[in-house]
Protein backbone atom coordinates (compact mmCIF):
# COMPACT_ATOMS: atom_id res chain seq x y z
CA UNK A 1 0.00 0.00 0.00
CA UNK A 2 1.33 3.32 -1.06
CA UNK A 3 2.00 5.64 2.10
CA UNK A 4 0.02 8.63 2.45
CA UNK A 5 1.94 11.98 3.07
CA UNK A 6 0.55 13.28 6.21
CA UNK A 7 -2.43 15.64 7.05
CA UNK A 8 -1.77 18.26 9.19
CA UNK A 9 -5.26 19.31 10.89
CA UNK A 10 -5.85 22.77 12.77
CA UNK A 11 -8.24 22.82 15.24
CA UNK A 12 -9.36 26.19 17.42
CA UNK A 13 -11.28 26.23 20.66
CA UNK A 14 -9.44 23.26 21.26
CA UNK A 15 -10.23 23.11 24.89
CA UNK A 16 -13.64 23.63 24.37
CA UNK A 17 -16.97 21.06 24.56
CA UNK A 18 -16.98 20.96 20.92
CA UNK A 19 -13.00 19.92 20.05
CA UNK A 20 -12.78 17.65 23.10
CA UNK A 21 -15.83 15.56 20.66
CA UNK A 22 -13.82 16.37 17.64
CA UNK A 23 -10.04 16.04 18.60
CA UNK A 24 -10.71 12.26 19.14
CA UNK A 25 -12.87 10.87 16.13
CA UNK A 26 -10.28 12.78 13.91
CA UNK A 27 -7.37 10.85 15.63
CA UNK A 28 -9.12 7.77 15.10
CA UNK A 29 -9.60 8.68 11.04
CA UNK A 30 -13.39 9.64 11.06
CA UNK A 31 -12.56 12.25 8.75
CA UNK A 32 -10.27 10.80 5.84
CA UNK A 33 -10.12 6.74 6.86
CA UNK A 34 -8.00 4.39 8.53
CA UNK A 35 -5.16 4.90 6.17
CA UNK A 36 -4.72 8.29 6.10
CA UNK A 37 -1.72 9.80 8.84
CA UNK A 38 -2.73 12.60 10.71
CA UNK A 39 -0.91 15.68 12.76
CA UNK A 40 -3.25 17.90 14.78
CA UNK A 41 -2.47 21.76 15.66
CA UNK A 42 -4.74 22.29 18.85
CA UNK A 43 -5.10 26.31 19.23
CA UNK A 44 -6.77 28.26 21.98
CA UNK A 45 -6.70 31.40 24.06
CA UNK A 46 -3.32 31.60 26.70
CA UNK A 47 -5.15 30.83 29.98
CA UNK A 48 -6.56 27.47 28.29
CA UNK A 49 -2.93 26.01 27.36
CA UNK A 50 -2.71 24.12 30.71
CA UNK A 51 -6.29 22.72 29.95
CA UNK A 52 -4.66 21.57 25.99
CA UNK A 53 -1.68 19.50 27.83
CA UNK A 54 -4.19 17.43 29.30
CA UNK A 55 -6.32 16.66 26.23
CA UNK A 56 -2.61 16.04 24.71
CA UNK A 57 -2.18 13.59 27.44
CA UNK A 58 -5.38 11.94 26.98
CA UNK A 59 -4.34 11.64 22.75
CA UNK A 60 -1.66 9.97 23.56
CA UNK A 61 -3.35 7.72 26.12
CA UNK A 62 -5.75 6.15 23.02
CA UNK A 63 -2.29 5.42 21.51
CA UNK A 64 -4.35 6.12 17.94
CA UNK A 65 -1.91 4.52 15.30
CA UNK A 66 -3.04 7.04 12.56
CA UNK A 67 -2.23 10.69 15.14
CA UNK A 68 1.91 10.90 14.44
CA UNK A 69 2.37 14.40 16.19
CA UNK A 70 0.60 17.07 18.02
CA UNK A 71 1.31 20.73 18.49
CA UNK A 72 -0.72 22.79 21.32
CA UNK A 73 0.17 26.59 21.77
CA UNK A 74 -2.02 29.97 21.67
CA UNK A 75 -0.43 32.13 18.73
CA UNK A 76 -2.57 31.37 15.30
CA UNK A 77 0.70 31.84 13.26
CA UNK A 78 2.66 29.24 14.71
CA UNK A 79 -0.03 26.79 15.00
CA UNK A 80 -1.85 27.10 11.41
CA UNK A 81 1.57 26.63 9.73
CA UNK A 82 1.84 24.18 6.88
CA UNK A 83 -2.18 22.86 7.74
CA UNK A 84 -4.01 21.42 5.40
CA UNK A 85 -7.29 21.89 7.27
CA UNK A 86 -8.50 24.16 9.43
CA UNK A 87 -11.72 23.94 12.08
CA UNK A 88 -12.19 27.45 13.45
CA UNK A 89 -14.27 26.05 16.21
CA UNK A 90 -13.25 28.69 18.88
CA UNK A 91 -15.25 31.65 19.52
CA UNK A 92 -16.71 33.69 21.82
CA UNK A 93 -20.14 32.93 23.39
CA UNK A 94 -22.91 35.08 23.64
CA UNK A 95 -23.29 36.36 27.46
CA UNK A 96 -26.12 37.68 29.33
CA UNK A 97 -27.39 41.09 27.72
CA UNK A 98 -25.11 40.55 25.01
CA UNK A 99 -26.38 41.71 21.89
CA UNK A 100 -25.58 40.30 18.45
CA UNK A 101 -23.61 43.40 17.15
CA UNK A 102 -21.43 43.07 20.05
CA UNK A 103 -20.78 39.05 19.65
CA UNK A 104 -20.03 40.17 15.83
CA UNK A 105 -17.66 43.07 17.00
CA UNK A 106 -15.81 41.08 20.01
CA UNK A 107 -15.30 37.46 17.13
CA UNK A 108 -14.89 39.57 14.44
CA UNK A 109 -11.70 40.65 15.79
CA UNK A 110 -10.23 36.95 16.56
CA UNK A 111 -11.38 35.72 12.60
CA UNK A 112 -9.40 38.83 11.54
CA UNK A 113 -6.28 37.52 13.14
CA UNK A 114 -6.89 33.81 12.31
CA UNK A 115 -7.65 34.55 8.54
CA UNK A 116 -4.47 36.46 8.28
CA UNK A 117 -2.39 33.86 9.95
CA UNK A 118 -3.50 31.32 7.47
CA UNK A 119 -3.23 33.27 4.58
CA UNK A 120 0.34 33.87 6.02
CA UNK A 121 1.60 29.91 6.92
CA UNK A 122 -1.07 27.71 5.89
CA UNK A 123 -0.77 24.89 3.68
CA UNK A 124 -1.41 25.96 -0.71
CA UNK A 125 -4.41 23.75 -0.81
CA UNK A 126 -5.89 24.67 3.02
CA UNK A 127 -9.44 23.99 3.31
CA UNK A 128 -11.38 26.02 6.39
CA UNK A 129 -14.36 25.42 7.61
CA UNK A 130 -15.72 27.94 10.48
CA UNK A 131 -17.85 26.17 13.49
CA UNK A 132 -17.71 29.27 15.93
CA UNK A 133 -20.96 31.21 15.63
CA UNK A 134 -22.05 33.67 14.07
CA UNK A 135 -20.27 31.24 11.43
CA UNK A 136 -21.62 32.08 8.49
CA UNK A 137 -20.29 36.27 9.05
CA UNK A 138 -17.34 34.95 11.15
CA UNK A 139 -16.73 33.22 7.69
CA UNK A 140 -16.92 36.11 5.53
CA UNK A 141 -14.37 37.76 7.94
CA UNK A 142 -11.75 35.21 7.81
CA UNK A 143 -11.78 34.64 3.94
CA UNK A 144 -11.24 38.31 3.23
CA UNK A 145 -8.64 38.56 5.65
CA UNK A 146 -7.23 35.61 3.68
CA UNK A 147 -6.70 37.18 -0.05
CA UNK A 148 -4.10 34.82 -1.39
CA UNK A 149 -6.58 31.96 -0.62
CA UNK A 150 -9.34 30.95 -2.93
CA UNK A 151 -13.15 31.85 -1.26
CA UNK A 152 -13.88 28.69 -2.12
CA UNK A 153 -11.93 26.46 0.46
CA UNK A 154 -13.93 28.59 3.12
CA UNK A 155 -17.14 27.21 4.02
CA UNK A 156 -19.39 27.76 7.30
CA UNK A 157 -21.12 24.94 9.32
CA UNK A 158 -24.88 24.00 8.45
CA UNK A 159 -24.79 20.73 8.67
CA UNK A 160 -25.73 20.66 12.31
CA UNK A 161 -29.05 21.91 10.84
CA UNK A 162 -29.33 19.62 7.96
CA UNK A 163 -28.67 16.93 10.15
CA UNK A 164 -31.13 17.80 12.71
CA UNK A 165 -33.63 18.25 9.49
CA UNK A 166 -32.97 14.68 8.35
CA UNK A 167 -34.04 13.55 12.41
CA UNK A 168 -36.92 15.22 12.32
CA UNK A 169 -38.34 14.65 8.85
CA UNK A 170 -37.12 10.53 9.52
CA UNK A 171 -38.96 10.59 12.50
CA UNK A 172 -42.13 12.01 11.45
CA UNK A 173 -42.39 9.75 8.21
CA UNK A 174 -41.70 6.87 10.34
CA UNK A 175 -38.32 6.23 8.08
CA UNK A 176 -35.04 5.70 9.06
CA UNK A 177 -32.55 8.69 9.05
CA UNK A 178 -30.52 6.74 5.94
CA UNK A 179 -33.94 6.85 3.54
CA UNK A 180 -34.46 10.89 3.90
CA UNK A 181 -32.34 12.60 1.21
CA UNK A 182 -31.77 15.65 -0.10
CA UNK A 183 -32.61 18.39 3.01
CA UNK A 184 -31.08 21.51 2.73
CA UNK A 185 -30.64 24.82 4.82
CA UNK A 186 -30.87 27.90 2.75
CA UNK A 187 -29.20 31.17 4.74
CA UNK A 188 -27.91 32.15 7.60
CA UNK A 189 -27.16 29.78 10.67
CA UNK A 190 -29.51 31.58 13.20
CA UNK A 191 -33.41 31.83 13.77
CA UNK A 192 -34.09 32.79 10.28
CA UNK A 193 -32.62 29.69 8.42
CA UNK A 194 -34.76 28.09 6.17
CA UNK A 195 -34.92 24.54 6.33
CA UNK A 196 -36.20 22.92 3.04
CA UNK A 197 -38.90 20.25 3.13
CA UNK A 198 -39.71 21.03 -0.99
CA UNK A 199 -36.73 19.52 -2.36
CA UNK A 200 -36.01 16.98 0.81
CA UNK A 201 -36.98 13.13 -0.25
CA UNK A 202 -38.30 9.79 1.87
CA UNK A 203 -37.40 6.69 0.43
CA UNK A 204 -37.37 8.17 -2.65
CA UNK A 205 -40.33 10.17 -2.66
CA UNK A 206 -41.08 13.99 -2.23
CA UNK A 207 -41.60 14.23 1.36
CA UNK A 208 -45.05 16.01 1.14
CA UNK A 209 -46.15 12.39 -0.46
CA UNK A 210 -44.87 11.16 2.93
CA UNK A 211 -45.76 13.71 5.22
CA UNK A 212 -48.94 15.03 3.43
CA UNK A 213 -49.48 18.05 6.70
CA UNK A 214 -48.12 21.08 5.12
CA UNK A 215 -49.03 23.15 7.88
CA UNK A 216 -46.36 20.51 10.11
CA UNK A 217 -43.90 21.60 7.32
CA UNK A 218 -44.43 24.86 7.30
CA UNK A 219 -44.29 25.59 10.81
CA UNK A 220 -43.41 22.54 13.78
CA UNK A 221 -40.64 21.57 11.64
CA UNK A 222 -39.21 24.87 10.58
CA UNK A 223 -39.55 26.28 14.32
CA UNK A 224 -37.77 22.96 15.75
CA UNK A 225 -34.20 23.04 13.10
CA UNK A 226 -34.50 26.90 14.09
CA UNK A 227 -34.70 26.77 17.21
CA UNK A 228 -33.59 22.66 18.37
CA UNK A 229 -29.91 24.35 19.36
CA UNK A 230 -31.92 26.47 22.88
CA UNK A 231 -34.04 23.69 23.34
CA UNK A 232 -30.61 21.40 23.88
CA UNK A 233 -29.19 23.91 26.02
CA UNK A 234 -32.73 24.26 28.23
CA UNK A 235 -32.72 20.44 28.33
CA UNK A 236 -28.67 19.79 28.88
CA UNK A 237 -27.53 22.86 30.73
CA UNK A 238 -25.16 23.42 28.09
CA UNK A 239 -24.91 24.01 24.40
CA UNK A 240 -24.67 21.17 21.84
CA UNK A 241 -21.23 19.45 21.64
CA UNK A 242 -20.91 15.86 20.56
CA UNK A 243 -23.36 16.56 17.60
CA UNK A 244 -21.63 19.35 16.26
CA UNK A 245 -18.75 17.78 16.10
CA UNK A 246 -20.35 14.85 14.30
CA UNK A 247 -21.35 17.37 11.87
CA UNK A 248 -18.14 19.32 11.33
CA UNK A 249 -16.60 16.20 10.39
CA UNK A 250 -19.77 15.41 8.29
CA UNK A 251 -19.22 18.96 6.63
CA UNK A 252 -15.57 18.43 5.66
CA UNK A 253 -15.98 14.81 4.87
CA UNK A 254 -18.13 16.26 2.42
CA UNK A 255 -15.58 17.80 0.43
CA UNK A 256 -13.58 14.52 0.20
CA UNK A 257 -15.99 12.20 -0.62
CA UNK A 258 -18.17 12.80 -3.62
CA UNK A 259 -21.39 13.68 -2.39
CA UNK A 260 -24.45 14.58 -4.22
CA UNK A 261 -26.31 16.51 -2.13
CA UNK A 262 -25.19 18.26 1.40
CA UNK A 263 -26.20 21.89 2.91
CA UNK A 264 -22.92 24.24 3.59
CA UNK A 265 -22.44 28.25 3.72
CA UNK A 266 -20.57 29.10 1.25
CA UNK A 267 -19.21 32.28 -0.44
CA UNK A 268 -22.73 33.56 -2.88
CA UNK A 269 -20.67 35.68 -5.56
CA UNK A 270 -22.10 33.56 -8.81
CA UNK A 271 -24.89 31.83 -7.43
CA UNK A 272 -27.45 30.79 -9.33
CA UNK A 273 -30.25 32.08 -7.36
CA UNK A 274 -29.77 35.93 -7.44
CA UNK A 275 -28.56 35.64 -3.73
CA UNK A 276 -26.79 38.90 -2.56
CA UNK A 277 -23.33 38.96 -3.84
CA UNK A 278 -20.18 38.77 -1.11
CA UNK A 279 -21.93 37.02 1.69
CA UNK A 280 -21.65 33.48 3.12
CA UNK A 281 -24.73 32.16 2.79
CA UNK A 282 -25.94 28.00 3.12
CA UNK A 283 -27.17 26.58 -0.26
CA UNK A 284 -27.65 22.74 -1.39
CA UNK A 285 -24.35 21.75 -2.95
CA UNK A 286 -22.68 18.57 -4.41
CA UNK A 287 -18.85 17.87 -4.70
CA UNK A 288 -16.45 15.63 -6.47
CA UNK A 289 -14.37 14.39 -3.54
CA UNK A 290 -11.17 15.87 -4.76
CA UNK A 291 -11.66 19.24 -1.23
CA UNK A 292 -14.52 21.04 -3.79
CA UNK A 293 -17.90 22.27 -3.76
CA UNK A 294 -20.71 23.57 -6.44
CA UNK A 295 -23.81 24.91 -5.70
CA UNK A 296 -26.85 22.73 -6.77
CA UNK A 297 -28.57 24.78 -9.84
CA UNK A 298 -31.51 24.63 -11.06
CA UNK A 299 -34.52 24.30 -8.15
CA UNK A 300 -37.25 25.96 -8.32
CA UNK A 301 -38.39 27.77 -5.44
CA UNK A 302 -41.89 28.28 -4.21
CA UNK A 303 -43.30 31.64 -2.83
CA UNK A 304 -43.43 30.50 0.56
CA UNK A 305 -39.42 28.79 0.31
CA UNK A 306 -38.70 32.41 -1.76
CA UNK A 307 -40.09 35.06 0.92
CA UNK A 308 -38.29 33.10 4.20
CA UNK A 309 -34.89 33.02 1.90
CA UNK A 310 -35.18 36.92 1.69
CA UNK A 311 -36.01 37.25 5.85
CA UNK A 312 -32.19 34.98 5.94
CA UNK A 313 -30.50 37.16 3.34
CA UNK A 314 -31.37 40.57 4.95
CA UNK A 315 -30.21 39.05 8.20
CA UNK A 316 -26.79 38.11 6.91
CA UNK A 317 -26.63 41.62 5.26
CA UNK A 318 -27.42 43.12 8.18
CA UNK A 319 -24.64 41.36 9.99
CA UNK A 320 -22.00 41.97 7.30
CA UNK A 321 -22.36 45.32 7.25
CA UNK A 322 -22.00 45.86 11.06
CA UNK A 323 -18.74 44.41 10.15
CA UNK A 324 -17.77 46.03 7.20
CA UNK A 325 -14.70 47.95 8.38
CA UNK A 326 -13.32 43.93 9.26
CA UNK A 327 -13.65 43.18 5.53
CA UNK A 328 -10.77 45.02 4.16
CA UNK A 329 -7.93 42.82 4.98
Amino acid sequence: MMKLPLKRIAVTGSAGQIAYSLLFRLAQGDLFGPNQPIALHLLDIPDSVGALKGVVMELDDCVFPLLREVKIGSDPEEIFGDVNIAFLVGAKPRGPGMERKDLLADNGKIFVEQGKALNRVAASDVRVLVVGNPCNTNCLIAMHNAPDIPKNRFHAMTRLDQNRGVSQLARKGGSLVSEVSQMTIWGNHSATQVPDFFHAHIRGKKVEEVIPDRTWLETAFISAIQKRGTEVIAARGKSSAASAANAAIDSMRSLWTPSTWFSAAVYSNGNPYSIAQDLVFSFPCRSEGKGDWEIISGLNLDPFLKEKIAITQKELIEERDLVNHLLKG
